[in-house]
């Protein structure tokens, strides 16, 4: 009977969040439907298509490209998508992390840059606190440390990248999943 009920709890947040398929499985229901109350319900980031914590900020949802993961469904994350950005597969986001694609014209604060969209490779990590500016590549298999300020590309792959600004700490082997 509980199986039963959690498989038609699942059901009813693949109605919910039209775009999902199995990936709701590794969170609890608890989590899910608290998030899904809070987004839903109470407006927190209503037009975004996947679950978000309710202190996460999501901007152009519909710019933003995701693989199988939840980009802001850590706690206090803030995704400017107004550029594009493009998550691949498994892609982790931590709490508290900026990811800004666009930025303001430096001889008219009124106006806007156009800019590439931030690609983030598949198999990466953005760890806590860090932050991902306008128009930055990151290769398969990048981890960005805790703290980190990414202001220019890193397209290689298998590799740590930390600092302010960003640089590359250490190589890493191949992913392995």
């Amino acid at each position: 009977m509980k199986r039963l009920l959690k498989l038609f709890l699942y059901q009813l947040l693949r109605i919910i969040y039209r775009d999902i398929n199995n990936e709701l499985y590794p969170y609890s229901l608890k989590e899910l439907y608290t998030y899904t109350f809070r987004q839903k319900i109470l407006g927190y980031n209503r037009s975004v298509p996947w679950p978000v914590h309710f202190t996460s900020q999501i901007k152009c949802p519909e710019k933003i490209q995701r693989g199988n993961k939840y980009p802001g469904y850590g706690p206090g994350c803030y995704i400017d998508g107004r550029c594009g950005i493009i998550f691949e597969e498994n892609v982790i986001t931590a709490p508290n992390i900026s990811i800004i694609s666009q930025n303001h014209d430096t001889e008219d604060f009124n106006k806007f840059k156009k800019n590439n969209p931030i690609r983030i490779g598949k198999n990466s990590w953005i760890a806590n606190g860090s932050i991902i500016l306008a128009g930055v590549e990151l290769g398969e298999h990048t981890i960005v440390a805790a703290g980190a300020i990414v202001t220019k590309s890193f397209p290689q792959g298998n590799q740590l990248i930390g600092g302010n600004p960003a640089k590359i700490i250490k190589k890493l082997e191949d992913y392995k999943a």
